[in-house]
């Protein structure tokens, strides 16, 4: 059953929780992060992308890069910018985008439940990003950012959640610069605390990784590091436990997660078309933006038109967790076998866009010239997700797209 434990956070002043707080940092470039810091002297920018205050030409992974970032997280503390709570607690972190609202219940998860399987991924990760956030947690001494967790919806969790949103004053509250709504309770009485803990080891049985393997595998990593360094170690080392984020599964909704195409592989646009017709149903939907209509639909954009692809039967396996998915379709019988593309994580003539841009961003890279094709694709259902992570299947890469994304810097977790 799921561990899931308070602690004691180390936090902004609501004066300032909105200027300190920013996006993660694997979702923007150097410059995007310097931009986003511009007039807001106390973001955690500085820590979680510090090479915004070194030279331009900067390699993000050398040394004083990280130098930087323990310069200024110590800062941070000495200024008064960041204090840490004196009792531990939980905390419910709230999210609304387009009038929907998720809460998510912040806690430490254990590194034991990463390394026994009881914590659930559906991706890999890449052992260079792994190191990066290895470093940086361990020069750190903290989980700096959160993960994004979802656990199977437990009534008594939400009964809890609910009770404290509608009768307390949230700690933070406020709209980022993307729009999105932002807040944030500190569960302050004992007994609520201890209820909180108790639900997650006798209700919930596993927790998944919606978002954030990197920066999840970085943290367990690192207290798995500290605990064989330790010789007098005990299991209570808060090096033990890393910070999460855990919404239950039926708040969640997964935005689709689209792919642009350089070239056509040598073909002419007639030529595509023609060997689509094979797996596909291939409908001329005109100039105005289509979306996919569901599971096993597509909308290609090609020549400054959009059309609908439906997966002819026989081209997918519904009784398959990964044959199912739409991003398996568009691989195993457009990607590959038409466009030539092998390798989705390393080919450079494949790019991936979120669908918080919306499809009118697919059509700008194609009408610009920067790609030939754009595929938008039914996002995929938290049961689906769920489903693959219990069958201890992988989901090929970059198919869910998790919005809005957690803020880094509401709280922190100390490792010692």
């Amino acid at each position: 059953m799921a561990i899931v434990k308070p602690f004691r956070g180390l936090r902004p002043p609501r004066a300032i929780a909105e200027d300190l707080s920013c996006l993660p940092y694997d979702v923007m470039n150097p410059e995007e992060a310097a931009k986003m810091a511009e007039g807001k002297e106390c973001s955690l920018l500085h820590i979680t992308r510090s090479e915004i205050d070194l030279p331009p030409d900067t390699d993000v992974h050398s040394e004083k890069v990280y130098e930087k970032a323990v310069e200024n997280f110590r800062k941070w503390q000495d200024r008064g910018w960041l204090k840490q709570d004196e009792k531990v607690v939980f905390y419910i972190y709230a999210q609304t985008m387009n009038e929907r609202t998720q809460y998510g219940i912040v806690g430490c998860a254990a590194v034991s439940d990463y390394l026994d399987g009881s914590i659930k991924k559906h991706e890999l990760t890449r052992p260079d990003k792994e190191q990066d956030r290895m470093v940086h947690v361990r020069v750190n001494n903290a989980n700096i950012e959160p993960v994004f967790f979802a656990y199977p919806a437990v009534k008594e969790l939400d009964q809890i959640v609910n009770k404290i949103v509608e009768g307390e004053e949230a700690e933070y509250d406020f709209v980022s610069d993307d729009g999105f709504g932002h807040k944030f309770w500190v569960i302050r009485d004992a007994k609520t605390n201890n209820k909180i803990e108790k639900l997650f080891k006798e209700k919930v049985p596993y927790t998944y990784v919606a978002d954030g393997h990197h920066r999840t595998a970085a943290a367990a990593l690192v207290g798995k590091e500290k605990k064989d360094a330790n010789k007098k170690h005990n299991g209570t080392e808060e090096y033990n436990f890393f910070l999460a984020v855990h919404f239950p599964d039926n708040q969640l909704k997964i935005m689709d997660y689209n792919r642009t195409v350089k070239d056509l592989n040598g073909l002419t646009p007639e030529e595509f078309l023609a060997r689509l017709e094979k797996s596909f149903i291939v409908e001329d939907k005109g100039t105005k933006i289509h979306k996919p209509s569901a599971l096993h639909n597509f909308s290609m954009y090609l020549g400054g038109r959009w059309y609908s692809l439906t997966a002819r039967e026989g081209t997918y396996n519904d009784n398959d967790p990964i044959g199912i998915l739409d991003v398996t379709i568009l691989t195993e019988q457009i990607l590959s076998p038409i466009l030539d593309i092998q390798d989705l994580r390393r080919s450079k003539r494949i790019d991936f866009v979120g669908g918080i841009r919306g499809l009118g961003e697919l059509a700008r890279r194609v009408d610009s010239g920067e790609m030939k094709v754009a595929f938008a694709l039914f996002p995929v259902s938290m049961a689906q997700l769920i489903s693959i992570a219990d069958s201890g299947n992988i989901m090929p890469p970059k198919t869910t797209w998790f919005e809005p994304k957690l803020r880094s810097g509401l709280v922190i977790h100390l490792l010692s």
